[in-house]
């Protein structure tokens, strides 16, 4: 029993380092200037370690000390876990385009008639080789990291279940492989919450002092300090590592024995268990995709923070797709179902999970009217509106948008033209800008407030929320009765074995594809890219309703 605990706890902070990095994935792009491709490369990248040895583990499994190599396998995972937190202690401080002249620079963004552009931070001081490096440096850590989390994870679940297995009373062993097995289910629940939390502090809190930061974690630019949970998780999958050093050995029942390949061809010429692996494929490649830019997608569509996002991911799609893996395994073993009926309630889940999902297609509002980037003003007022900024100089790259009284967002306060910032007094912080020669109404010169103008979008949220989790539980009552369809039809002495070949194929065929496609097909609806050196870095604006269709 002092197994099963330490195994649970073990399973758990292990699935907190790598689905902490999914919670966070929007907060890096920003950071270091990624695609949503290479995020998603990335997210799915500790799926390749984990490939090339899962199989043979899960064959040869009985002939080495299980206890002792999970323990070596976590000691590499929280390695994995303090290596991705590197990138913020190796990189200088988050730099982003300011209003106010600071401690970082002393040109601002405001409309200054006259004044050549040289130097500062909006220009491209970032584009030095060493910037390049530094950049090339991170990713080559972070990727190093996934692939080191995903070698580190290949023991700990085969050969904890087998131990269990081997040494629990026959009684007692389904128990307590559904204790573990609710724990693999909780854990990105409580990686999200994680999320959650440590977003809400700024990025470089051990850096900088609390009043040079001007952002709110409202601010379209805050970046939260995405590296303390890998610090958090990786100090907990250390700390369980510990007992598994001192459990016994004890020897296994003997397996009884087959050919490596015959088996394999045996298993995969069977037509139920490879129609019900395809099924499972397609399912786990969108839960994959999903799981990785579900955040990102309410940041943008309902124009939540990272914070508030994780807080619902964590908080009611998950528990959702708990409950609905709970209800199909009570269904199942109430009535007592035959294979064909098995077969009947997973296509019944999925077309029910169909329809609800539909609706979500519309749930969802245009991206919001950015002056020169959604929205062309000069259609509308005549010639004067694009001459508004010349004589302002604007530098091209900043990104420090703002929202008009017009209701129209602007790039910055200089492609507003704005020429006054007014700051509070206690905390540094923007209270607004005026003087904007471009923003106008009533023929008077407006203002204009820090932060984005919002998609307008929230009274769409809730039934966004509540379709999706319905959807969530009526796809995954499938889960339990798939898992029996595989078990059920398959030699009894081949179970392991079969076991380990499904999850080698989803992982090829979905874990790892999915966030990558996912990603891709993201960014092809980005409409304004940030450029970091004349190269694409991360997305600026969506096209919102591209984004939710595709």
């Amino acid at each position: 029993q002092f197994f099963v605990f330490c195994h649970g706890l073990l399973q758990l902070s292990q699935l907190l380092v790598s689905g902490y990095l999914k919670s966070s994935i929007s907060t890096i792009e920003r950071r270091y200037g990624l695609s949503s491709q290479t995020s998603g490369l990335l997210a799915s990248f500790n799926e390749v370690g984990n490939t090339l040895l899962i199989v043979f583990i899960s064959y040869f499994g009985s002939r080495v000390h299980r206890p002792r190599f999970i323990g070596c396998g976590a000691i590499l995972v929280s390695l994995a876990g303090f290596l991705m937190s590197l990138p913020h202690f190796i990189t200088g401080p988050y730099e982003y385009d300011q209003s106010v002249a600071s401690m970082f620079s002393n040109t601002t963004d405001l409309c200054q008639p006259g004044v050549p552009r040289s130097g500062g931070n909006l220009s491209d001081a970032g584009c030095t080789p060493h910037a390049a490096r530094e950049n090339h440096e991170v990713l080559l850590v972070m990727f190093i990291a996934q692939a080191l989390l995903g070698i580190g994870g290949v023991p700990i679940q085969p050969f904890g279940i087998s131990y269990i297995d081997d040494f629990a009373s026959e009684r007692n062993s389904p128990l307590y492989l559904g204790i573990l097995f609710s724990v693999t289910v909780i854990g990105p629940g409580v990686a999200f919450m994680l999320g959650s939390a440590m977003l809400r502090f700024y990025v470089d809190i051990d850096k900088v002092a609390g009043d040079e930061v001007q952002l709110t974690n409202k601010d379209p630019r805050w970046v939260g300090a995405w590296w303390l949970g890998f610090l958090v998780a990786a100090s907990l999958v250390a700390i369980s590592a510990v007992p598994y050093f001192f459990f016994p050995r004890e020897m296994p029942k003997e397996v009884g024995e087959g050919d490596f390949p015959l088996v394999l061809l045996r298993n995969l010429r069977h037509p139920v268990y490879l129609l019900v692996v395809l099924a499972q494929v397609n399912l786990s490649a969108m839960v994959a995709g999903l799981a990785t830019f579900m955040g990102k997608f309410l940041e943008r569509q309902f124009s939540l923070t990272a914070s508030l996002a994780n807080m619902i991911i964590g908080a009611v799609n998950i528990p959702g797709a708990m409950v609905g893996i709970v209800v199909g395994g009570a269904i199942l073993k109430r009535f007592q179902m035959s294979l064909k009926q098995c077969s009947a309630m997973c296509v019944l889940g999925m077309l029910l999970c169909l329809l609800v999902a539909f609706p979500l297609l519309f749930l969802g509002c245009p991206t919001q009217k950015v002056a020169g980037v959604t929205y062309s003003e000069s259609s509308e007022l005549g010639h004067h509106a694009l001459e508004c900024n010349l004589q302002c100089n604007c530098p091209e790259k900043a990104y420090n948008p703002i929202c008009g009284s017009n209701a129209i967002e602007y790039i910055s306060p200089c492609s507003a033209g704005c020429r006054v910032v007014n700051i509070h007094a206690e905390n540094n912080s923007v209270l607004n800008y005026t003087d904007c020669s471009c923003i106008s109404e009533n023929g008077l010169v407006g203002f204009a407030k820090p932060g984005t103008c919002g998609t307008g979008c929230s009274h769409l949220f809730l039934p966004f929320v509540v379709l999706s989790c319905l959807a969530g539980i009526l796809a995954s009552t499938s889960h339990t009765p798939s898992f029996m369809l595989i078990l059920r039809s398959i030699q009894p002495e081949d179970k392991s074995f079969a076991v380990g070949i499904q999850f080698m194929l989803l992982r090829v065929l979905a874990w790892m594809p999915g966030p990558v496609l996912y990603g891709s097909a993201i960014d092809t609806t980005c409409i304004l890219w940030e450029k970091k050196c004349d190269r694409k870095a991360a997305c600026r604006y969506y096209d919102n309703n591209l984004f939710r269709q595709r």
